[in-house]
């Protein structure tokens, strides 16, 4: 009798294909996943947890505590600005340190005389914009979660090691030693280019900072959400429709419905609180009126998508923002 391992040892018949094996490594597997390998071991490191929980004790009160300081808003970006500030602010730094080694690669001066330079004064914005970037990154820090938080936490402190070379290239750039300086200078910039990949990293595979309800269109058609009598007044009652997550509120007779999912970090709204009409996210506290989905506290940014709602047969009916187009007896579509 033959074994099931047997069998898959034998060569595929004429005409046949052959099948890779269950499990079997692709060639090239490490090249590709190597990123999230290293990601996942950062996120295992014992020190970077334990910092990381110990500021997230210290910053967390303050932040609540101060939520509603237009300063810390606008930090951020916010509701001001349409998207956060920190990554704007970010290619300030990695340019001008850039310019810096472009001059230095230009520079032909056989006995370099100390003082500051072009190069050295480019350094020296670059560590200015540095710290702008810096108070943005511990403001957008300290709304974001668990692994983002640890990843960001990595990506400030390489960008701090970055700033100190920065800055002790400066110094001996001004002191003559241009050689020195030019090797810390190509340092910092090394660290730098390490920190901004953890950057890239939480923006475009973590999506932190970026709008969570861009492309949340539907239901394209009127659709029932929930019995009328099943909706209490003035509770938020989170409902689904066609796959969309929607949160349901009646003061007074007015019915107001939202998109559930908060357009800053995915937080559901409908476990918030509502007071004059304006929900309050329960994960970082930005605030949306419910009206017209306005932002009235950051730090989100976009408003929040508001669904038209109706009742119909005793059932509280919505519809996305982008209903389907109608179809006439000739079959062609209408706008």
């Amino acid at each position: 009798m033959r074994t099931g391992s047997d069998q898959a040892d034998d060569p595929p018949a004429a005409g046949q294909e052959a099948e890779p094996a269950i499990g079997a490594p692709c060639a090239t597997t490490r090249l590709v996943s190597w990123h999230g390998d290293l990601l996942a071991w950062l996120d295992r490191l014992g020190w970077l947890r334990t910092l990381s929980d110990q500021l997230t004790a210290v910053l967390g009160p303050v932040r609540e505590r101060h939520q509603d300081n237009l300063v810390l808003e606008l930090l951020h970006g916010g509701r001001w600005v349409g998207h956060p500030l920190h990554p704007a602010l970010s290619d300030l730094p990695i340019g001008l340190w850039t310019g810096v080694m472009v001059l230095d690669a230009m520079d032909r001066d056989p006995a370099p005389r100390p003082g500051i330079d072009a190069a050295g004064i480019l350094s020296a914005a670059g560590i200015l914009a540095a710290g702008a970037t810096a108070l943005t990154g511990l403001r957008d820090w300290t709304v974001s979660d668990d692994r983002d938080r640890r990843v960001g936490l990595l990506h400030g402190l390489l960008n701090t090691v970055a700033v100190g070379l920065q800055g002790a290239s400066l110094g001996t750039r001004i002191a003559g030693r241009r050689s020195t300086a030019r090797a810390l200078g190509a340092a910092s910039l090394t660290v730098t280019a390490a920190a901004g990949y953890l950057g890239g990293h939480l923006v475009f595979t973590r999506g932190v900072m970026v709008n969570r309800v861009a492309w949340a269109t539907g239901p394209r058609r009127w659709t029932r959400a929930l019995q009328e009598t099943d909706l209490p007044d003035d509770s938020p009652t989170a409902v689904e429709a066609e796959g969309r997550q929607v949160m349901l509120y009646r003061h007074r007779g007015s019915l107001y419905a939202i998109d559930n999912i908060c357009s800053h970090a995915g937080g559901l709204l409908s476990r918030g609180t509502v007071a004059d009409l304006t929900v309050t996210c329960p994960l970082h506290g930005s605030r949306f009126a419910l009206a017209d989905g306005c932002v009235s506290r950051g730090p989100a940014s976009q408003p929040q998508p508001v669904l038209p709602t109706r009742i119909r047969n005793g059932w509280i009916e919505v519809r996305g923002s982008l209903p389907a187009p109608r179809r006439p007896a000739n079959g062609r579509t209408q706008p």
